[in-house]
């Protein structure tokens, strides 16, 4: 039996290499920053000075926020209605989509093109579309309806059009994460529920989506994290104010708008931050039970 080959020097410092930039970098671009802003979320501070300007003041900010901040709970409630909406209608539809285009039809990688397509668009040009469907003079959408609705500017509705934008990009990145989960699982699965009589529909909901259970958790983990953390289509619109606060804008606002506090901002970012860790938690609870099976 042959003893196991020792790692030479070289080797060593190449596995260390390997190893210590990349958790360098998260160190430094990651964890650090986080750190900053959970301490800095405790204190007033406006950015001038050095760290001795520093403020600190206990829980202050967090009560602020909750008592007389009137942005933050109608934010928490754009957020849900967000993770809501992204839930039962782009998600679905995303992997309705991956389903039928793993049955490699007729036209498929175009069809695949055409649905990825507007995930990688730029920012400015998402915007750009979004103008020309929704502009009030001279949007597609008022010209087709016969209508006069500023659909950005009414805080009735501006939630909603913004949210079939935000749909339109989900909706695309759902469907590749999906397929390529679907394009993982064993052949020989389906071929046994054929063989046993199953129908196809019968064949996905009883076989093939319960061993896509861990690409459905990183699906849904996906879904209520880009859910809580919406940021740039708001702000492109109105900057997330007038019916489009979210704690992800209220944070900007904070930070790099006119008032600059960033002690305030910090505890609306440490916020944001403990809602998204919690579906982490769940997920990698999730993940990690399924391995010890």
């Amino acid at each position: 039996m042959r003893s196991p080959r020792r790692l030479t020097v070289r080797d060593r410092a190449v596995v260390a290499l390997m190893i210590g930039v990349p958790l360098l970098f998260v160190i430094l671009l990651v964890w650090l920053p986080a750190l900053a802003s959970v301490a800095l979320s405790f204190s007033r501070w406006e950015g001038f000075g050095g760290l001795g300007s520093i403020d600190w003041i206990g829980f202050e900010n967090y009560q602020n926020i909750a008592t007389i901040y009137p942005p933050f709970w109608p934010a928490i409630w754009h957020n849900l209605i967000w993770v809501g909406f992204l839930f039962l209608i782009p998600t679905p539809l995303g992997m309705f989509l991956a389903v039928l285009l793993d049955k490699e039809i007729r036209g498929s990688r175009f069809y695949q093109t055409a649905f990825y397509l507007p995930v990688i668009l730029s920012l400015a040009l998402t915007g750009f579309i979004g103008q020309l469907i929704y502009s009030r003079d001279q949007g597609l959408l008022n010209a087709v309806l016969g209508t006069e609705i500023d659909w950005y500017g009414d805080p009735n509705v501006n939630l909603w059009a913004v949210l079939v934008a935000t749909a339109w990009k989900h909706t695309g990145y759902i469907m590749l994460i999906y397929l390529a989960g679907l394009k993982a699982v064993d052949p020989g699965l389906r071929e046994a529920a054929r063989v046993d009589g199953a129908s196809e529909t019968r064949t996905y909901f009883s076989v093939i989506f319960p061993v896509m259970r861990p690409i459905n958790l990183i699906v849904l983990v996906i879904t209520i994290i880009e859910s809580l953390r919406a940021f740039d289509i708001v702000w492109i619109v109105n900057k997330g104010r007038n019916g489009l606060e979210v704690i992800a804008a209220l944070v900007a606002q904070n930070i790099i708008g006119e008032a600059s506090r960033i002690g305030f901002g910090s505890a609306l970012a440490t916020i944001m931050l403990l809602i998204s860790s919690i579906y982490v938690v769940v997920h990698l609870r999730a993940t990690t039970r399924e391995d010890d099976r």
